[in-house]
């Protein structure tokens, strides 16, 4: 389990399928994905079989409040070229309707970011986000992502074209992200020897 302040990153289990399956098909989260259509929960559990247990390119986790233990949505690297060390970053929270907010998305996020650049060597974190999909836009800015590109009415939804704007961060920005963080004194004692993924 992977822990940041307010949530933590454990595996994806079958019990979680039918939340997160029920959370993703609601109509103001699905117009956010790639994947639009409403999807079965033999879709579902094909998508648990093939890509989260069989896919060695693709790391997903449940978040999970840290106090409760209470589901509150999804995160993980997709796409994971081991080569040219990449990923592409997803992530959502489902519960109380949130989709994505600066509490518990930011502190998976910051979590997930760790994960990927300081235990599986990556250089490079991506994510495609929709012109009209402004809370996301927003939290890849509060994490020190970057627009890398837009790709121009490359996406059809209700009933027009939308751009695609492809966010990014690497591995130096992140380093020096932490460093600047971790030099920040904390109340009473110094920020060093504390150890968490966010």
């Amino acid at each position: 389990m992977l822990e940041g302040r307010q949530v933590a990153l454990r595996a994806v289990e079958p019990a979680d399928l039918e939340i997160l399956r029920r959370w993703r098909n609601q109509p103001h989260f699905r117009r956010n994905f790639r994947e639009y259509r409403e999807i079965s929960s033999l879709e579902q559990r094909q998508w648990y079989d093939s890509q989260v247990v069989g896919n060695p390119s693709v790391r997903m986790f449940a978040i999970v409040d840290r106090k409760t233990g209470s589901l509150l949505g999804a995160c993980g690297l997709c796409c994971i070229d081991w080569l040219r060390r990449s990923a592409d970053f997803s992530i959502y929270i489902g519960a109380d309707d949130r989709y994505i907010d600066a509490e518990y998305a930011d502190d998976a996020a910051k979590v997930l970011m760790a994960y990927g650049f300081e235990e599986l060597g990556l250089h490079r974190l991506w994510a495609e986000v929709y012109a009209f999909d402004s809370k996301k836009q927003a939290m890849f800015r509060r994490l020190g992502f970057r627009v890398d590109g837009r790709f121009r009415e490359s996406h059809w939804a209700e009933g027009r074209w939308h751009d695609s704007l492809f966010y990014a961060l690497l591995q130096p920005e992140f380093k020096k992200s932490r460093k600047i963080a971790n030099d920040k004194p904390v109340k009473g004692k110094s920020a060093k020897g504390k150890r968490r993924l966010a």
